[in-house]
């Protein structure tokens, strides 16, 4: 059964229940996530003994981030939709990637998903060799082409087909704030308040190809086919690492009906499991499975 089928199948009744927002659980997971950044930036910026053991620590809770960011796309992690912009903004600025910029990105992902010409994704196709994969882990594109799409948004053309016009002026005030942000907190960085390098920036770089890995292995290698349940994968993992990613590793189920907030994701999890057919026994295992037919 395809993607399609499954969810046409599904009784009314039971797809409003996936659907059903509320705050409480997206407030719950927020306090969790956002309390462990903020209680292991104090440690790291008073320097605690040991504090530099702490900054890889750091560094991927606030790179997973962008698991809440990507939520707040498509509205779901909470009922107050003021709540999932402010929440998606602020994602943002900490992790580097505009909000309203990756909104636009994220669905064209999603309308589509694993297409070699239209996912943008896909734009520069994912890693198959050694040095490919190296360089993706590292952050070096990942700043790399954040800078660029700043510098785009602010200054230059934006010419994505993804984006709207309607949008552009709204994508260029945001990366233009955004910029003057940044600009403030490197002064402040250099004069008054070193801990925004050790607290923010340096744990980020640490923490990032963590996500570079676990963002790879939602679609690579999949088939490029209009079936969500084919080309998407869906990877069993701890509930530590569901919590951190927002239950995010429940993504084929999510890339079928992206409306179920991520609370409810393992409902439908349960019920879409049988019809699954990219599916892997945690992140170590697609690693290895993967870098083995690298060239």
């Amino acid at each position: 059964m395809d993607h399609r089928t499954f969810v046409a199948a599904l009784p009314a009744a039971t797809r409003a229940r996936l659907a059903a927002r509320a705050d409480v659980p997206g407030l719950r997971r927020l306090a969790l996530h956002g309390g462990a950044i903020l209680a292991l930036g104090v440690a790291i910026a008073v320097r605690v003994p040991g504090w530099p053991l702490l900054l890889p620590v750091q560094g991927v809770a606030l790179a997973f981030l962008f698991t809440l960011q990507h939520e707040a796309t498509h509205k779901t992690p909470f009922a107050n939709p003021r709540l999932n912009e402010i929440v998606g903004h602020l994602a943002g600025v900490l992790i580097v990637q505009p909000f309203e910029w990756f909104r636009y990105f994220h669905l064209a992902h999603h309308r589509h998903t694993n297409d070699p010409e239209r996912d943008p994704e896909l734009a520069d196709g994912k890693p198959e060799t050694w040095r490919a994969f190296l360089l993706h882990l590292s952050t070096i594109g990942y700043w790399r082409d954040k800078g660029a799409v700043l510098a785009a948004n602010a200054f230059g053309r934006i010419d994505a087909d993804y984006v709207p016009d309607r949008a552009r002026p709204r994508l260029r005030r945001e990366a233009r704030a955004m910029l003057a942000g940044y600009a403030l907190a490197a002064v402040l960085a250099a004069t008054v308040a070193p801990w925004i390098l050790t607290a923010w920036l340096l744990p980020l770089a640490l923490g990032l190809p963590v996500l570079r890995l676990y963002l790879l292995a939602e679609h690579a290698r999949c088939p490029a086919v209009a079936d969500m349940f084919a080309n998407t994968r869906t990877t069993f993992t701890t509930r530590l690492v569901r919590g951190l990613a927002w239950n995010m590793p429940y993504h084929a189920e999510h890339h079928a009906l992206p409306s179920v907030p991520f609370h409810k994701l393992p409902e439908l999890h349960a019920l879409a499991r049988p019809h699954l057919q990219e599916t892997e026994a945690g992140y170590a295992r697609f690693a290895g499975r993967y870098t083995a037919d690298l060239g």
